[in-house]
């Protein structure tokens, strides 16, 4: 692993981590941009296993994104335009042609090509698994006050209760009564992952926002490359699969692919099957069990 740190268009620091092959290309490099709430030594299993998968030659860029690791914290304007911009700084230092979003990191990724449109900074491939965005209310927001006045007062546990209820719905822990689901959660935040949770926390308010609070329309990303590759699990919230099948049907020339036994946190554990699936597409092969069907196919999109 090789590390590093970048300064920022606003006086800000973004920390690196690359695994692979050091002298990788930019052709044969994947930029991996990670979820809310998570750090790059998260990812670090999945990067390793990537790179591998991708073979000799390739490498996988990670970074912590604003407000966690060893990046500097959110500015105070800090918005989705902060995140394009961050992505552009890590493209131009290190060159890769290639980007894989997951979740939140989906959206950035999302976000960020379309705003390229037109420019070298459109990637040779993009691919995004269980991407949070929030297509034609595709999501529920109605959680996200009620977190962050948890989070603003401190009260951690409520906050991942909120949190949980929304992106767990249709579980048994959704199902607990709130106030049960607090105590529950505040005795599971005393664990080294939850303890890292709430560090971020702060940063994951913002993030939420920025990506949630705007209704985008999958039309708006009509201008994607062709060869965008959409992902979803098939054991992750629907929202998920709802929000791939509609940008699918709205990018002409782009992939999409169930992973039937995939959960939304399939990527930083780094399943095995996902892997060499994420691998073939960047390989420029075809992953197992994807669909390549003509839009027409696929639930339409919703045009209100």
């Amino acid at each position: 692993m090789k590390e590093r740190v970048l300064p920022t268009h606003d006086g800000g620091r973004l920390a690196l981590y690359s695994y692979g092959s050091e002298d990788a290309p930019g052709e044969k490099r994947v930029l991996l941009i990670g979820g809310a709430f998570l750090t790059a030594l998260i990812y670090r299993p999945f990067s390793i296993a990537l790179a591998k998968g991708l073979g000799d030659g390739w490498a996988v860029d990670v970074y912590d994104r604003r407000g966690r690791g060893n990046s500097s914290e959110q500015p105070a304007d800090y918005s989705m335009a902060t995140e394009i911009q961050d992505v552009r700084t890590v493209l131009t230092a290190t060159s890769a042609r290639n980007i894989l979003g997951h979740s939140l990191g989906g959206s950035v990724a999302l976000n960020a090509v379309q705003e390229f449109t037109g420019t070298a900074f459109v990637p040779d491939k993009l691919a995004v698994y269980d991407a949070a965005v929030n297509i034609d209310g595709s999501i529920d927001t109605a959680w996200l006050d009620g977190f962050e006045d948890a989070v603003n007062n401190g009260r951690m546990g409520h906050a991942l209760a909120h949190m949980k209820k929304a992106t767990s719905p249709g579980s048994v822990m959704a199902r607990i009564p709130e106030p049960v689901l607090a105590g529950l959660m505040a005795l599971l935040s005393r664990t080294k992952v939850n303890k890292m949770f709430r560090q971020v926390m702060p940063s994951g308010v913002g993030e939420l926002r920025a990506a949630y609070d705007e209704k985008d329309h999958a039309r708006d990303f009509s201008v994607l490359p062709a060869g965008t590759h959409f992902m979803a699990g098939g054991k992750s919230p629907s929202y998920y699969r709802v929000t791939a099948e509609r940008l699918h049907a709205a990018v002409p020339g782009s992939t999409y692919q169930l992973s039937p036994k995939g959960f939304h946190g399939s990527i930083p554990a780094a399943v095995k099957e996902l892997v060499a699936d994420i691998a073939a597409y960047f390989r420029g092969g075809t992953p197992d069990g994807e669909h390549r069907a003509d839009a027409a196919e696929v639930s339409p999109v919703r045009r209100g």
